[in-house]
This record gives structure tokens, C-alpha cells and sequence, in this order.
């Protein structure tokens, strides 16, 4: 392996985000390796349209998931900064559920629906994410290769969980 390579996988930024996250309350944090909170996540389960709004540690707004309302098939947007970055959609399909991620110069390679993939930027790999099980529970790790993306990466980690909470909400049967 070489040197560069190691050095920086070494000094990669470790966040976690607990798993099946979305609760009725709606709130939850990241945390990092020493399990202080990082960013703060804020659901508004009962208006419309649902949103889901990630904070710092200062309490400022750093990126925003918002579910459309008036659509056929759900539609999620994630801005980060104010500006569109993501837009995870579900497809027509007769069978399984299948969702599609659309990010302008962002692709993300391996099994995302089971928070297993990496996120690529030009070709470069700038994070990680897989299942980790951590001190404090099932988690989803989010290793942060490229600092700047360390927002878009955990606003995407989160964005997809709330598709995967939206879907099961969806297919379970009504009581």
C-alpha cells in the first residue's frame, strides 16, 4: 500500500448515525468516534411538506431533505449549503421498490439501500459508508475521505434512510 494512501486513510474522519434512526420524536444526532454529537437532525413528521433539517454544532441550518408532496412516486430532494445536490427518486416497477440517486457530478457505487457504498466525486473517492456495529448501537459509519463532503455525505446517509423509513412506512398494512 502506499504511503500517501495509508497516511490519509489513517486520518479519515469517522462519523456514525444510528440505525432505523426515525423515531415519532423526529431528533437525533451524529456522533463521531468519541461519540460526541457532531450535526443535529430535526424531522417535522406532522407538516407538509416533511422535512428533515441537519444542524452543527452551532445550531445552524448546514443542508435540508425534503420530501415532495404532490407527486406520483416519492421524491426526495437534499440541499446542502441552499443548493440542490441530490434528488433520490423511486421508479415504476411492478415488483421490488427500486430508487434511483441523481447528483450532479457525485456517483454512488455499491449496495446504498443496505448502507454499503461509496460515494465518488470526479473519480475520486471522497467517503465510505457501511453498517458498523458500534459501542452504542447499530450504526451506519460514515468514513469522510475529501472534508469538504462531509456534509453532503451525511446529509445523503440520512436522505436515504428516510427514503428506506418512508418505504417501509409505506408497504406496511395499515392497522
Amino acid at each position: 500500500m502506499h504511503v500517501d494512501t495509508y497516511q490519509r486513510r489513517k486520518s479519515m474522519k469517522q462519523l456514525y448515525i444510528k440505525q432505523k434512526v426515525f423515531s415519532l420524536s423526529g431528533k437525533f444526532t451524529v456522533k463521531d468516534q468519541e461519540e460526541k454529537d457532531v450535526y443535529y437532525v430535526e424531522g417535522s413528521f406532522m407538516r407538509v411538506p416533511k422535512t428533515f433539517s441537519i444542524m452543527n454544532e452551532s445550531s445552524d441550518e448546514v443542508a435540508l431533505i425534503t420530501k415532495k408532496t404532490f407527486s406520483f412516486l416519492p421524491k426526495f430532494f437534499v440541499s446542502v449549503g441552499g443548493q440542490e445536490l441530490f434528488t433520490i427518486k423511486k421508479e415504476p416497477s411492478f415488483f421490488k421498490a427500486r430508487y434511483t440517486i441523481d447528483a450532479a457530478g457525485i456517483e454512488v457505487q455499491g449496495n446504498w439501500w443496505d448502507m454499503n457504498f461509496q460515494v465518488y466525486q470526479h473519480g475520486e473517492v471522497v467517503g465510505k459508508v457501511s453498517k458498523e456495529w458500534f459501542t452504542w448501537g447499530d450504526s451506519y459509519k460514515v468514513e469522510i475521505v475529501d472534508e469538504e463532503m462531509e456534509t453532503s455525505l451525511i446529509a445523503l446517509v440520512v436522505a436515504i434512510d428516510c427514503v428506506k423509513a418512508d418505504q417501509a412506512a409505506a408497504s406496511s398494512p395499515a392497522t
